[in-house]
């Protein structure tokens, strides 16, 4: 029998075509299967942005019974990066390879249960840097989780699920590890508050260390009342401290290092400053030349390089001995592991992982002493009652894959900011302030050691007078954001004025009124606005927004010839003429004044 009729009679055979059925419909449902499985795979990376590695959920202890207050952290929900011990869960530090060679932890890291305790709920675990090793947040096990704010740039890290976990409102608050910046960076990049308290402050029992002279729980919140909250429970904060008058000082040159404007930064700072009480006028200070004066051991660190000022210089060699103790404290740790295992490592971790473990460390002692002598100096400097305020990173947020050049260069740009507070262990928090050019902003108030509660309240204090200001100059268009020693008011008032001429009187006003929301001594901005009200035949606005002006300023003659003008326009022509003629006191050339004065005089002859 030939094989051609071989399969005439196989395919005749009804058994033949119910396997074949079968097979067909096997691998239907298999493809349709898979096809779903990727589908629902993508739908839970956008429904939480990747920033969890792990969902689980950790209920808060039993709450005390009424009429007993209710815990400060209950109905708040936090999620925590891989570094954080959980009994029956195996820490992962962001790499898949550490999971595998470590047993469950026997206990709950130190932090999470005075959080459970407190009444908040954990419901899991973000993605980070592996091993706690980077400050971009990508992570090529895990994925890198998606900055809301901006979903083609990176998070930052190393806790970038914790800071996309809290900018995304997926959870109340987040915990985190900041060792060179791993909190202060993705929370600035994510638009969220940060907040990395003084050394040791905070319990790491059952936290994996990744350099130990430098590693801080930090935490990241949308709200300052909750960071509030949240420090209080994990420092054991003493509720009630005595109110101080604050000192405001201001780095300069870390300021001229950033890319942002001023106006967008310092300039908000102390319009804010002037306003509320108890802040001394903002002092200026060049940080860099004030470090290099008092950090002797920093001359070990110095590269000959003759093109940089001291100040700049200072910051590069402090970076250095950040990224040397580092690293030296990261061999000590884990040296055995690395060499034991030999992990998959990310190419974006690895070759400063690599740098760590195979670095020979020759003058050890001085990375202590500069640790030693920036505590001193900043102690110094700040006392119990200053906020040094930096900028939180020199640059705005990088794309991301970028080229490896652009993330040395961020790299070198980043660490000298970001190692003031690492090498003095000062408490730092970085708060929003709105975007440029579509990045978003993140200024830093730096208190010293042990005065993290004076920080939190300051920070809580300023919150919401530093937001209006925000809101105020990101509102701007480009063409008014060019003068880095304008100040948002004025900028606001220019906007009315170009409002103004092309006879938009609604937007005019509107502006005005925004400015004098701002600065309501400026009788410039009264007057202005009582002109557009005078446009639109709102005659009693205008005299009561002359009659300010004129309570401001005795000799603003256009506040006289206004309320004339509104004045005679409601037929009240014998106070009108009494303007005109103050106007003329002033100004005895001012011709709108005389013909004004001249018409009045005839109509009430």
């Amino acid at each position: 029998m030939s094989l051609k009729d071989k399969m005439k009679i196989s395919v005749s055979n009804p058994k033949v075509w119910i396997v074949i059925g079968v097979s067909i419909a096997g691998v239907l449902i298999l493809t349709a299967e898979t096809r779903r499985r990727r589908l629902k795979g993508k739908r839970t990376v956008r429904e939480d942005y990747g920033a969890f590695i792990e969902r689980f959920e950790l209920l808060p202890f039993p709450q005390p019974p009424p009429p007993t207050a209710k815990q400060p952290l209950s109905d708040l929900t936090f999620a925590m990066n891989d570094v954080f011990d959980v009994k029956e869960y195996v820490t992962g530090f962001g790499n898949p390879d550490w999971k595998r060679t470590h047993e469950e932890a026997g206990k709950t890291a130190v932090v999470v249960t005075a959080l459970l305790k407190n009444g908040a709920t954990c419901v899991g675990k973000t993605v980070m840097d592996e091993l706690s090793f980077g400050i971009t947040g990508e992570n090529s096990h895990y994925g890198t989780p998606t900055n809301p704010a901006m979903p083609s740039y990176i998070p930052g890290g190393s806790s970038s699920g914790s800071a996309v976990a809290v900018a995304a409102e997926l959870v109340d608050f987040a915990i985190g590890i900041d060792t060179i910046g791993g909190v202060r960076l993705p929370a600035s990049f994510c638009g969220v508050l940060g907040f990395r308290p003084s050394h040791g402050v905070a319990s790491t029992i059952g936290v994996l260390p990744n350099s130990q002279s430098l590693d801080t729980v930090g935490i990241f919140a949308r709200d300052p009342s909750i960071l509030h909250r949240v420090a209080h429970v994990l420092l054991q904060l003493n509720p009630v401290e005595p109110r101080r008058t604050r000192r405001i000082i201001v780095a300069d040159d870390l300021f001229q290092l950033s890319k942002i404007p001023q106006q967008k930064t310092v300039h908000i700072v102390s319009k804010v400053t002037e306003k509320l009480a108890g802040y001394q006028a903002p002092k200026h200070t060049n940080i860099g030349e004030y470090i290099l004066s008092n950090v002797p051991s920093l001359k070990y660190f110095r590269e000959q390089t003759s093109n940089l000022q001291n100040g700049a210089y200072t910051l590069k060699a402090l970076a250095s001995a950040m990224i040397l103790l580092q690293r030296y404290e990261f061999k000590t740790n884990h040296e055995e592991w690395i060499n034991t295992v030999k992990p998959r490592l990310g190419s974006d971790v690895s070759d400063p992982i690599h740098a760590a473990i195979t670095a020979n460390h020759e003058n050890i002692k001085a990375y202590y002493k500069v640790r030693t002598e920036m505590r001193a100096a900043l102690r110094n400097l700040l006392k119990d009652d200053g906020i040094l305020v930096v900028p939180t990173v020199a640059d705005t947020s990088l794309k991301l894959n970028s080229k490896k050049t652009l993330l040395t260069e961020f790299h070198d740009r980043a660490f000298p900011l970001l190692s003031i507070a690492t090498m003095s262990g000062c408490c730092q928090i970085t708060v929003p302030f709105g975007k440029h050019e579509d990045s978003l902003i993140g200024v830093s108030f730096i208190a010293n050691h042990g005065s993290d509660k004076f920080l939190l309240d300051t920070v809580l204090d300023m919150y919401q007078s530093l937001q209006g200001q925000v809101s105020s100059v990101t509102s701007l268009p480009p063409s008014l954001d060019l003068n880095g020693n304008m100040e948002a008011s004025e900028l606001l008032k220019e906007k009315g004025n170009a409002a103004y001429k092309g006879r938009q009187w609604n937007k005019a006003v509107a502006y005005y009124t925004e400015a004098i929301k701002l600065d309501e001594s400026n009788a410039t901005f009264y007057c202005n606005r009582a002109a557009a009200y005078l446009e639109l035949g709102c005659f009693q606005q205008a005299e009561e927004d002359c009659t300010k002006a004129i309570s401001l300023d005795k000799k603003n003659v256009k506040a006289y010839l206004r309320r004339g003008t509104a004045r005679e326009s409601v037929l009240y022509y014998k106070e009108a003429l009494q303007d005109f003629k103050h106007a003329l006191v002033l100004e005895p050339q001012n011709k709108a004044a005389k013909m004004a004065e001249k018409r009045l005089q005839k109509l009430l002859s």
